[in-house]
């Protein structure tokens, strides 16, 4: 039977090869404090919405080994042993980590972690369920080297309880709690994600030896260096099968000659076995066979299906490296965030966060973070049509496109209404046919466009019934503005409270406006729809969109331009005053520039809006620019949290400035604005490996939830700067 097992394993080690990226276009160099984006799900058909788990690769933290990292699920990662030498972290390796490909799902690297050993290691998340890295190690030194490798899975606190170890199939078999708690925004209680889960942990080669310890990495260094001159030496790990510890750990052992090679593969199964819920436990065998078929099959097709998934992106030749790594990210960032159809919707997903995992960002589609569709349609249009077909087969009879729409179907989040006496549904801010628009010029599927086309119509009719009651032209928000608006908390116009103190209703006056970002919106939707009714041939009815556009433009400039200050503002419903109660409502805020990207300000007023805009005491600020000016008395640079409209930058909205600019001809400014953008994203990568919810103007410590899908503009911003 073991010379049957070391046939096997031999015959393994012959068909595993290094794996190669054919495009070169997607290869590169990234060192340990390049601006690369490391975190990593698996591919959208062998996704689930719940029982997920994706993983932050770290290879960057020189005190620690190369790692991977899920949310709440600990992290795994190997130890080396090359000729009783033991190398515990990345600053000891001879030859440092090097990225040289990075996909949604894996990533390919190189290093050496003694002289004379070559590695590439790639990490492949194939499923919800199943990682693996994968070591591919030379010799190619002049004389024989001994390895020993230690891969290990990692949870801390005692918190790992070992079941059993599967001689069998080599596996260690554990399991540990997950709390649904967040520090920001818990998982939903009722949503079926898993708390009490079961961890799989094997390897491709019969293992030397096996445990599990209570103590620290630095103690367990004790155990596998072991006294070279103890009587009693020992070499082997202590064969543990219950109980609890900090961390597990399997053991091989491998001689290599000058020239050889051997292929190690290390896998973590993960999956739900919770006492009290019978009909979510999961079957063990079946995942432990899934991987025996992993143990063997050949990577490489996976390699080939990420690079047929980026055939179709825009060539661009950059300037540097790190303009490259912030593209390929941010297609890596957008496609890591979805899933394939499920439950009531037939198209496929996106959630504004996989990993880590957080029960806002894990909820449905919204209008606002869909504008990263503008970026996402370069890399797969198809799939990005679909998104936005999600909304379209869950439109209300009555044209709503609610706040989310998703697996679980349309929430509108009813909200009472003081004007109507009566509740309300919540929508979103309305960039539905903008995006359309703008997915339809890269996929050029005419059918798309006029499914788009009439959805779009419903939902701007919608908005005009139900969001300009007082019928003048001008639109105010929903009672339930603090969310329909997107800005959340911390907004120096609908904020009643400096402090947020009151509760929802009595702090946010957004429905108590005529609101100029719900306007200027209204105005962009319409002019999107004329767009596309030119396109179908509908000549008349985009004369008519422009018609409305045009109008509500003229209102903007009549009542919300303030010609002492010289730019936009959000005005008093009752008498279209700069004043609410005692409250001065001239507060000079972002959205004042989207007057350039709806199109509705005059070549004058835009000269104004520019002149604020490039100055360093209002928004020209290092990073980009801020929501609030910070001249204001409510700015505020820091991003200790989510959610905040008082001064960070959310680069979206900086993106709708540029576009704005270069509508208006500014297009040196624009390209400027695009740098600090840049520079913010890279500053961030570089430090943290993270793409973030909201960056700080003038600061680079942030706080708040990381790896949002809208930072994927980044890739169109890129797109426009270079495209001719």
């Amino acid at each position: 039977m073991k010379k049957l097992i070391l046939f096997f394993f031999i015959t393994r080690l012959i068909l595993a090869q290094q794996l190669k990226v054919s495009d070169p276009y997607l290869t590169f160099k990234a060192k340990q404090n390049d601006p690369l984006y490391t975190t990593y799900t698996a591919a959208m058909e062998r996704s689930r919405l719940y029982g997920d788990k994706g993983y932050k690769m770290d290879y960057y933290s020189e005190h620690l080994p190369i790692n991977y990292s899920g949310d709440q699920a600990g992290k795994f990662y190997c130890l080396w042993k090359v000729d009783q030498v033991v190398v515990m972290n990345t600053g000891e390796f001879y030859e440092k980590p090097v990225v040289t490909s990075s996909f949604p799902d894996m990533m390919i690297m190189e290093y050496s972690p003694f002289q004379g050993i070559e590695v590439q290691e790639t990490f492949f998340v194939y499923s919800s369920s199943i990682a693996m890295v994968n070591l591919q190690i030379k010799n190619i030194d002049n004389i024989n080297h001994n390895i020993e490798l230690y891969p290990v899975l990692e949870l801390g606190n005692d918190s790992l309880l070992i079941k059993d170890f599967d001689k069998q199939h080599n596996g260690y078999i554990s399991e540990h709690h997950e709390s649904k708690s967040r520090l920001i925004s818990s998982l939903y209680k009722n949503a079926p994600y898993p708390t009490e889960t079961r961890d799989y942990f094997t390897s491709n080669f019969v293992s030397y030896s096996y445990g599990g310890y209570h103590k620290s990495l630095e103690d367990f260094y004790i155990t596998i260096k072991t006294d070279f001159y103890a009587e009693k030496r020992n070499d082997s790990l202590n064969h543990k099968k219950e109980g609890f510890v900090n961390f597990i750990s399997l053991h091989g052992k491998f001689s290599l000659k000058p020239g050889e090679e051997v292929n190690v593969r290390y896998f973590r199964g993960w999956q739900a076995c919770p006492p009290d819920r019978r009909d979510q436990k999961e079957d063990l065998q079946k995942l432990v066979e899934e991987i025996e078929e992993l143990k063997s099959e050949s990577l490489q097709k996976y390699v080939d299906a990420n690079v047929k998934l980026f055939s179709q992106i825009p060539r661009i030749k950059f300037k540097t490296q790190d303009e490259k790594l912030v593209y390929l990210g941010a297609f890596n960032l957008a496609r890591g965030c979805f899933y394939p159809p499920t439950e009531k919707t037939n198209y496929n997903f996106y959630v504004f966060s996989r990993q880590p995992l957080w029960g806002w960002g894990h909820g449905h589609q919204v209008l606002h973070e869909s504008l990263s569709m503008l970026a996402y349609a370069y890399l797969d249009p198809k799939s990005a049509e679909n998104s936005q077909r999600v909304y379209m087969e869950q439109q209300r009879e009555d044209g709503l496109i609610a706040y989310r729409h998703g697996p679980r179907g349309l929430q509108d989040y009813p909200h009472f209404s003081k004007e109507l006496n009566k509740d309300m549904s919540t929508t979103s801010a309305p960039f539905f046919s903008w995006i359309n628009w703008e997915v339809y010029k890269v996929s050029k599927d005419k059918r798309f466009l006029s499914d788009a086309y009439n959805s779009g119509e419903k939902y701007i009719k919608w908005l005009i019934n139900n969001r300009d009651l007082d019928k003048d032209g001008l639109y105010e928000w929903g009672p339930y503005g603090i969310i329909e608006n997107v800005r959340d908390w911390y907004n120096a116009v609908f904020q009643v409270s400096a402090e947020r103190y009151l509760n929802v209703d009595k702090e946010d006056i957004s429905d108590e406006l005529e609101c100029l970002d719900l306007t200027l919106m209204i105005i962009k939707e319409t002019r999107s729809l004329s767009q596309m009714a030119k396109e179908l041939d509908m000549k008349d009815a985009s004369l008519a969109w422009k018609k409305i556009a045009d109008l509500t433009s003229d209102l903007v400039n009549q009542k919300m331009w303030d010609d002492s200050s010289k730019f936009y503002y959000s005005i008093n419903k009752k008498d279209h005053s700069f004043k609410y109660l005692t409250r001065d409502l001239r507060r000079m805020e972002i959205i004042g520039f989207l007057a350039l990207w709806a199109e509705a300000a005059p070549k004058d007023r835009a000269e104004q809006l520019v002149k604020h805009l490039l100055d360093s005491k209002k928004f020209w600020r290092k990073y980009g620019i801020p929501t609030l000016a910070t001249d204001d008395p409510w700015y505020s640079p820091y991003v200790d949290y989510c959610c905040k409209w008082n001064g960070p930058v959310w680069l979206l909205w900086d993106y709708m400035v540029l576009d704005g600019l270069k509508k208006y001809g500014y297009n040196k400014i624009a390209n400027q604005l695009a740098g600090k953008m840049m520079l913010a994203v890279t500053t961030q990568l570089k430090k943290n490996h993270n793409y973030w919810e909201s960056y700080s103007p003038d600061n680079e410590v942030l706080n708040s939830p990381p790896n949002y899908i809208w930072d994927s503009i980044m890739a169109r911003v890129l797109i426009e700067k270079y495209k001719k």
